[in-house]
């Protein structure tokens, strides 16, 4: 059995340094920078498995939007660290996705182990892009998707 804080086989990850840009003035990331970490994460997901934001706004029309976000802040990110950036699909519905997202950093002091340091749960919205309406994720889009839960 994997360690709940080991990342999922099935998790796309990408990794994080953070800079000084992102802390605040207490030395530690600010707490809306996790929340773009998730975002880029997201983002490059999308482009691994064949598409674009750009390209999806163009044809067929549509953006994905968030909907609603809900984070748990364990530990502190700090300057220089390297972190991992993880996202499962949990479902899929007509329009909308929802995700489970993860940030963790390697354990210092474990070999092979990772602290958890945030973790939430994103649900995204399918929406046409000129209207911003919900409508149903294209079919070639939502049959890659329900192949990556």
């Amino acid at each position: 059995m994997k360690h709940p804080h080991q990342p999922n086989d099935k998790a796309f990850t990408i990794p994080v340094r953070i800079y000084y840009e992102d802390t605040d003035a207490g030395g530690v990331v600010y707490y809306a920078n996790y929340l773009k970490f998730f975002e880029r994460c997201r983002s490059e997901w999308l482009r691994a498995i064949g598409h674009q934001q750009v390209e999806l706004l163009r044809d067929p029309g549509i953006a994905f939007v968030v909907r609603s976000v809900s984070v748990d802040y364990l530990q502190p990110a700090r300057l220089d660290d390297q972190l991992v950036v993880s996202l499962e699909v949990e479902k899929i519905s007509r329009a909308q996705i929802f995700f489970r997202q993860h940030i963790r950093r390697a354990h210092a002091s474990i070999a092979g182990s990772w602290q958890e340091l945030v973790s939430g749960t994103i649900h995204i919205v399918c929406v046409n892009s000129a209207q911003m309406k919900a409508t149903p994720i294209p079919t070639t889009l939502r049959t890659k998707l329900e192949a990556l839960q």
